[in-house]
């Protein structure tokens, strides 16, 4: 709750910020002056940006069971799923956490955390990774699920996305009503945004978008090392090396889109890449200090 709290008093924080800005700058009176009310274009920035962001959150485990077909074990059905749910017990006490809940969902090697509230998330794991590593390395993998949670990895991927859409949806309009002003100069503007407005909002919410996905993959990429070291710590470097190593010489499962940034593994790309390369994460574990 404490982190939701922190969640919406940094979003507030963030609107305000602009607003400050834009009247500093002169902005508020140029967008008044042409049809557009800043505090409209601020509210409306708020509702976009991190609206979305925020009831994506507060559903992310239902969609995710939904999305993935997990089962959550209410009672184990055979040896593995016991094993797994004592394992996750074990190290959500480590790490300080609530009792997630745990699921299981057939496909090939993956496993992801989610949820709004670290003391209430979900830990799944694939049949896949059941089936393809060594307990050992499961268990590792199950710390580096963990350690996203307890690291509140889901409220902080969804606060820097918020973030992110608020400066589009903000940023898009006051650069597309410049724009329209300066297509439109000398032309009665009384009426409001001009089509040169809208082509441009439209243009720059596009361009905008992608840069602002730059940002987010590389903060969650950033957010993948501290999870492997997090894991490292409740279980020793080792374990979590040699499940990268296994995870490598594997084919990854690919998860819904809902919970793609919060699994083991992730696209392999560049700058919109969620997860680092696995040979990065293996000599960042290797190169950290005992």
């Amino acid at each position: 709750m404490k982190r939701i709290f922190l969640f919406v008093l940094t979003n507030v924080a963030v609107v305000a910020v602009l607003g400050i800005v834009a009247s500093l700058l002169g902005v508020n009176r140029y967008l008044t002056a042409n049809g557009l009310d800043l505090g409209a274009l601020l509210g409306f920035a708020l509702v976009m940006g991190f609206g979305g962001a925020i009831i994506s959150l507060l559903i992310s485990k239902p969609v995710a069971k939904w999305s993935a077909g997990v089962r959550v074990i209410e009672q184990p059905q055979n040896a593995d799923e016991a094993w797994i749910v004592d394992t996750v017990r074990k190290l959500a006490s480590q790490a300080g956490v609530g009792m997630p809940e745990v699921g299981i969902f057939e496909g090939a090697p993956n496993a992801f955390a989610t949820g709004a509230f670290k003391n209430s998330a979900l830990v799944a794991i694939s049949t896949g990774l059941l089936q393809g590593m060594t307990r050992e390395e499961v268990e590792a993998v199950i710390g580096h699920e963990i350690s996203h949670v307890a690291n509140g990895d889901m409220v902080t991927m969804t606060l820097i996305q918020g973030v992110m859409n608020t400066f589009v949806v903000f940023l898009s309009r006051v650069i597309g009503m410049l724009v329209d002003g300066f297509l439109r100069r000398g032309d009665d503007r009384s009426s409001g945004p001009g089509i040169g407005y809208y082509l441009s909002t439209v243009v720059l919410d596009i361009v905008l978008g992608f840069v602002a996905a730059i940002i987010v993959a590389w903060f969650s990429r950033q957010r993948e090392f501290r999870a492997d070291a997090g894991s490292a710590h409740l279980l020793g470097r080792q374990p979590m090396i040699h499940a990268l190593a296994r995870l490598g010489g594997m084919e990854p499962g690919v998860l819904p889109k809902s919970v793609s940034t919060m699994g083991i593994t992730g696209t392999i790309g560049q700058l919109f890449a969620t997860h680092p390369p696995i040979e990065a994460r293996i000599a960042a574990l290797q190169n950290a200090q005992a």
